[in-house]
């Protein structure tokens, strides 16, 4: 099997190391890790990009890129707040992570816009939020054409309604921005919570070369459980895979997994273990034979292969 690319959240293991993140990265090597997305700004204060760069160079860690994360300031509204000087603020924050980014030799920027959303009916304007969400990203694209820039969407949380919240909200708004740098990044969990199955998803949108990355992890569809990956839909996350593989998916698989009690780095090792268990399950099993049971069309015959799946 060729390597795997894997990353995993860094504020799950900043508490345990004194917010020293270069001890983390020592730790994510040793664990298993090969790759590094870091939150902006938050994980870069500080630390300039020279430093960064340096800092995954001597752990072996390669840079991925960068996750925006919206500081409360923002809480009503991150590409969409109508107040302009806030809504400046965070397109230009977008720049400074590309900035950052092309400083550490990322390739990636993940976006997720956490306050975009709303609470109540006749609260927003539909229209003129869609219109300032895709001007923002338009802006941001072109801005650094270079970097691929992701949308990550979630149905709810922190909002009672995110404005991006589905694959089919995300694939309309990403033939209005129209730029070939932006696509999507799926967060497992998070498709569980709007009641998609993954591995449509995963399908749709490898399909049209849009699939960017990935966040891997379980729950039970309620909440952001962020649970070890293949814990609770073991066969949807095989499927899921199923499509990644088809699809020749050479991005990175990130365990946005959230260890609360658990050691995060036994954690993450368990992630590693069954993502690479469940990838060569499917080679076991055969990618044709898998794609011949697909297209009998036969809930009989697919329920056979989850058989086959739990013998081997």
């Amino acid at each position: 099997m060729t390597t795997i690319k894997t990353a995993t959240r860094l504020n799950a293991y900043l508490p345990h190391y004194n917010n020293d993140i270069n001890q983390v990265f020592k730790e994510l090597k040793r664990v298993g890790i090969n790759y590094v997305d870091i939150n902006f700004p938050q994980q870069t204060i500080g630390i300039p990009a020279a430093k960064m760069k340096q800092m995954l160079q001597q752990n072996d860690l390669c840079p991925n890129g960068m996750e925006m994360r919206f500081e409360d300031h923002y809480l009503n509204g991150d590409l969409s707040n109508l107040d302009d000087r806030i809504y400046r603020d965070a397109i230009e924050m977008c720049k400074k992570a590309a900035d950052y980014c092309h400083a550490i030799g990322g390739t990636m920027i993940n976006i997720w816009s956490a306050h975009d959303g709303f609470d109540y009916s006749f609260q927003i304007d539909y229209l003129k939020v869609w219109q300032r969400i895709v001007k923002a990203c338009q802006e941001i694209a072109d801005y650094a054409p270079d970097i691929k820039f992701s949308i990550e969407y979630k149905p709810y949380e922190p909002r009672a309604y995110a404005f991006v919240d589905s694959m089919g909200i995300l694939g309309m708004m990403l033939k209005d921005i129209n730029r070939p740098n932006f696509g999507v990044l799926l967060d497992y969990c998070h498709m569980l919570m709007k009641h998609e199955n993954p591995a449509m998803g995963a399908a749709l949108f490898a399909n049209q070369k849009e699939l960017f990355g990935v966040h891997i992890n379980d729950g039970y569809g309620v909440h952001d459980d962020g649970l070890m990956v293949g814990t609770v839909t073991p066969f949807k996350t095989l499927e899921f895979l199923y499509y990644m593989k088809k699809y020749d998916f050479d991005g990175m698989y990130y365990f946005d997994t959230a260890p609360v009690i658990e050691n995060p780095s036994q954690e993450t090792a368990k992630n590693i273990e069954m993502l690479k268990y469940l990838l060569n399950l499917l080679d076991r099993i055969g990618m044709d034979h898998i794609e011949t049971i697909i297209q009998e069309n036969d809930a009989i015959k697919a329920r056979e292969l989850l058989l086959e799946f739990m013998k081997n």
